[in-house]
């Protein structure tokens, strides 16, 4: 089962302290507001109980803010990039795209814009004079140009996994509720993880759309932005410096190339699972206080209702979490059992009930790949990447998780405070790595360890691109400290321009790492129209026979059509295929019954994923379909620009059924596993 490839709100303010403290002075350490306990003195015995508590935080309080128009100077890079980002969009052509997706379609002016917004966010957020709302608003302005640029240049949503998913949406408001395999198959691995599509169902009924496709072209911007108020949480958790958070924050999203914040499960899994994160974190330390014991008894109800959340929605997910909690667990400050109990006895109670049917069935496949490291690995990759473009972009998109990466490793060396102060964090980003061992998770769980790894992991490699802080008590409990930063908070030959530079190179690279296959992704309105009458037009018990299912609604009411994908199938019949095309295709496809018909699909979608995927050769499929078109036994039934639909005629008296690869159209369809899942 294949995972698809390829997941904010403002921070809340934090509770105000009982009492405002006084600044610190050379005897005394001010208190932690994200711990709670004030940090003992030079003069206080240091103990188990009362740990030395650090603070990143090296700046001086934020002057009062200046007046007039000098109060808006920080926000002039931000209009300027927002500006040509603007007048990219209006001359970006998007109707003949190559192998480098959106790289080469991009109007220059888009690249300046984001040129200009990185450098005006690092400047601003080093300056202590600046309060963090311009730091917010420079995240915010990023996220317009990395998540809705293709919203707002692609007049279709993205994705062939999106529009699977809307198939499911569909299916559940068309069929009233939960089904069966006996029913629709191996599709029933959705209605066995049904939370994030009868959440969708119901949101297409409050807002009276037609269906999902109406709005999930928007749904990377939205579900990044689900993404910033849990990441804000946990990182004010350990620091209260806005340039490290900040930082921090920026680098995780221009490193979440993944592509899991598309329309699926997942990305609102990975949000629930950050926010479960942050309130572990902020709730659950050892605060002691019996009035801390009875508001743990609320934050649990919270933390359950988010678990529950996550369970019912994605398989993965809780798996991750429950190693991550287990984690903590080894973390002095977090030694309650309450967290990891509650989302173990929840996800395996889903696991035992709802779930089963499909576990059952799995098991066999995934106790085969526990501990094969190297397998689980290699398969990570999938199909091998064909042509200049589609090898760039992939170097690109490894080149720019191996930089975070790397820089994340300098951070912890780096600071040495973070190996004391943040290892909770740390104890999180190293956990999801054990998942290597557990299986391939279709051939994905490489990309799914580094999504969860890099919360943490943006963190630590803001700091290796910070000055050295200091702290403002003991440093990691050795009664040493670092000395004060120069003026300004920098501390004196740190220098800006070589992070400047690195902050600008990992920015860049996303645009190529996130939209580098958009030649594959992006389906235009002739290719949708043309699927859309397919199966507006194909009866009950039909079969559409494809080369891949990389077109749009390529799901369309599966619980009364049938798929099969012949490049899935083995490598012989494909061979057999690409040499007697229309011979073949139509002894595979005589098996349909009436009243269903059989229908050969060949789209532009196809031929993008085909060619860059190391499939079969453009004029491989060409040949294919000139064979169809010239044979007898079909019949066109609809084309245009971006593909053709044939069907097969019925076969002649007395002539020979065929038991081709189209009569278990019902198991191919699930051969990815209901995987995003």
């Amino acid at each position: 089962m294949r995972p698809p490839t390829t997941p904010r709100e403002r921070s809340a303010p934090e509770p105000a302290p009982e009492s405002t403290p006084a600044p610190a002075t050379h005897g005394e350490a001010a208190p932690d507001r994200a711990s709670g306990p004030r940090a003992p003195s030079s003069s206080e015995p240091s103990s188990p109980a009362h740990e030395p508590v650090t603070d990143l935080s090296d700046l001086p309080p934020v002057r009062p803010g200046r007046h007039g128009p000098a109060a808006l100077l920080p926000g002039l890079p931000l209009l300027t990039a927002l500006a040509l980002w603007v007048y990219a969009v209006r001359h970006t052509d998007v109707s003949r795209l190559d192998d480098f997706g959106l790289v080469t379609a991009l109007h220059p002016a888009f690249w300046a814009g984001l040129a200009v917004l990185t450098a005006g966010f690092w400047v601003t957020v080093r300056d202590p004079r600046r309060p963090g709302g311009w730091a917010a608003a420079y995240v915010l302005g990023l996220l317009v140009m990395e998540r809705a640029t293709q919203a707002v240049l692609y007049p279709t949503p993205l994705y062939a996994w999106a529009w699977k998913h809307d198939g499911v949406v569909d299916h559940l408001l068309t069929a009233g509720g939960l089904q069966t395999a006996d029913q629709v198959g191996d599709m029933a691995v959705y209605d066995q993880w049904p939370g994030f599509f009868a959440a969708q169902a119901a949101l297409v009924r409050l807002l009276g759309v037609e269906s999902t496709a109406m709005y999930m072209a928007w749904w990377p911007l939205v579900s990044s932005l689900l993404l910033l108020l849990p990441l804000l949480l946990v990182y004010r958790t350990f620091t209260e410096d806005r340039r490290l958070v900040w930082t921090g924050v920026w680098l995780f999203y221009v490193a979440n190339w993944v592509g899991q914040d598309y329309f699926s499960p997942q990305s609102v899994a990975f949000a629930l699972h950050l926010g479960v994160l942050a309130v572990v974190l902020r709730r659950y330390g050892r605060s002691g206080g019996a009035g801390g014991r009875q508001g743990q008894a609320v934050w649990t109800v919270v933390l359950s209702a988010l678990v529950v959340a996550i369970v019912i929605s994605h398989q993965l997910t809780p798996a991750m979490l429950a190693v991550s909690l287990l984690a903590l667990c080894l973390a002095r400050r977090y030694r309650g059992w309450i967290p990891p109990v509650t989302t173990a006895v929840i996800f395996l109670a889903w696991c035992l009930t709802a779930a089963l049917p499909f576990l059952s069935a799995a098991l066999p496949d995934m106790v085969r790949s526990v501990g094969d490291i190297g397998g689980n690995v290699a398969t990570g990759y999938g199909a091998t990447p064909t042509g200049t473009g589609a090898v760039a972009t992939s170097w690109a998109a490894r080149l720019l998780s191996g930089a975070v990466l790397l820089l994340a490793v300098a951070g912890v060396w780096r600071q040495r405070v973070l190996r004391h102060r943040a290892m909770p964090l740390l104890l999180i980003t190293a956990a999801p790595l054990p998942m290597f061992v557990a299986g391939s998770y279709g051939s994905e769980m490489i990309f799914r360890v580094l999504m969860f790894m890099l919360p943490g992991a943006a963190f630590f490699a803001a700091a290796a691109l910070l000055p050295r802080v200091r702290t403002l008590g003991a440093e990691a409990g050795d009664g040493t400290r670092t000395p004060a930063p120069a003026r300004g908070g920098l501390r004196r030959g740190a220098g800006t321009g070589g992070p400047l530079l690195v902050l600008l190179a990992v920015t860049l690279a996303f645009v190529p790492s996130y939209s580098g296959k958009d030649r594959i992704n992006y389906f235009p309105p002739e290719e949708v129209a043309l699927v859309q009458r397919l199966f507006d037009e194909a009866p009950e018990g039909s079969t559409v026979v494809a080369a891949n299912r990389n077109y749009p609604l390529a799901y369309a009411s599966y619980g009364t059509v049938g798929h099969y994908w012949f490049l899935e199938d083995d490598r012989r019949h494909v061979d057999e295929i690409v040499r007697r095309p229309a011979a073949t295709l139509a002894r595979d496809m005589a098996g349909v019954g009436s009243p269903g018909r059989a229908y050969f699909l060949l789209t532009r979608g196809q031929f993008a994923n085909s060619e860059m995927n190391g499939q079969l050769t453009g004029e491989q499929l060409d040949r294919i379909r000139e064979s169809v078109a010239a044979s007898p036994r079909f019949r066109l039934v609809a084309e245009n620009g971006a593909g053709a639909v044939y069907e097969l005629r019925p076969e002649r008296p007395g002539g020979a059924q065929g038991t081709g690869g189209a009569q278990g159209t019902e198991g191919a369809q699930g051969t990815e596993g209901g995987a995003e899942r």
